[in-house]
């Protein structure tokens, strides 16, 4: 029973850190507050109360429109919170954390990787509204890598030489991403794509960062023929663009995790 009501607790967990993220996906590339800044209608611009933001929840009770202008609220951002809700309980599940054997290393392992999945959410959003990768959001993964490589070496006393050559490349990359912005006014998308592949091997190692890389160009693939098949049919050609590559790893990086933790902690004892 006890066990039930802490998956219960982690989904109500998710599906806020959810609603925080479709907020930081609108917010961040209008360079807006997301921590400070009061929410607000992006319709009306009117301030919300406490009632319009309980996430799943303000929706239904809403019937998914906006209590001061009525304007319909688009189902993909009530779906992305029961979608993040349902990540947290399965990451947790494929953990096998358990109320009753609960550890120090377990629960510091589960908030940073939390804090790791937040950043990925927050990329794959902003880029598959934008089409750009976040800056801050990859400086904000210094941040978490750091946090990990701490827990790495104090708690379960791993070597962290590795993880500190990734992090310097992903320190290095950076400031040269931000030089060439300054000098060129040029946005550097595949320095990116490499510092956010960089951030995976610290967080996820080489073997299941190789597996994202390949999962994503699968996805690609099956998306571009799909699409190409799609164009034929209906005879009008479309321009191509590029596939949003960050979105595809990291989606990609949080499945293969979590299939992984599966595997590894129920099929592999």
């Amino acid at each position: 029973m006890l066990q039930i009501v802490l998956l219960i607790i982690i989904f109500i967990l998710g599906i806020y850190f959810g609603s925080f993220f479709t907020l930081a996906t609108y917010r961040l590339p209008k360079k807006e507050d997301i921590t400070h800044k009061h929410s607000y209608c992006p319709n009306c611009n009117h301030k919300l109360g406490a009632l319009d933001l309980v996430p799943v929840f303000s929706y239904i009770f809403l019937k998914g429109k906006c209590r001061y202008c009525k304007k319909t609220i688009g189902i993909r951002y009530f779906l992305f919170e029961i979608l993040t809700g349902l990540v947290f309980v399965l990451f947790s599940i494929s953990l096998k954390i358990d109320v009753y054997n609960l550890y120090v290393s377990t629960i510091a392992y589960f908030i940073i990787a939390i804090l790791y999945f937040s950043s990925l959410f927050i990329l794959a959003g902003i880029e598959k509204e934008k089409g750009i990768i976040q800056k801050s959001v990859l400086i904000y993964g210094v941040f978490v890598s750091l946090v990990y490589m701490i827990y790495s070496y104090t708690l379960i006393k791993t070597n962290v030489y590795e993880y500190v050559i990734y992090l310097s490349f992903m320190i290095i990359l950076l400031l040269l991403d931000t030089k060439l912005l300054k000098k060129k006014l040029k946005y550097n998308y595949w320095i990116q794509v490499l510092i956010l592949i960089l951030y995976m091997l610290i967080f996820t190692g080489v073997y299941y960062t190789i597996w994202t890389v390949i999962l994503a160009i699968l996805s690609i693939g099956i998306k571009n023929i799909l699409q190409f098949f799609k164009i034929r049919k209906s005879k009008i050609v479309k321009a191509t663009k590029l596939s949003p590559i960050a979105f595809y790893l990291s989606i990609s990086n949080i499945i293969v995790v979590i299939s992984m933790n599966f595997i590894i902690n129920y099929f592999m004892k």
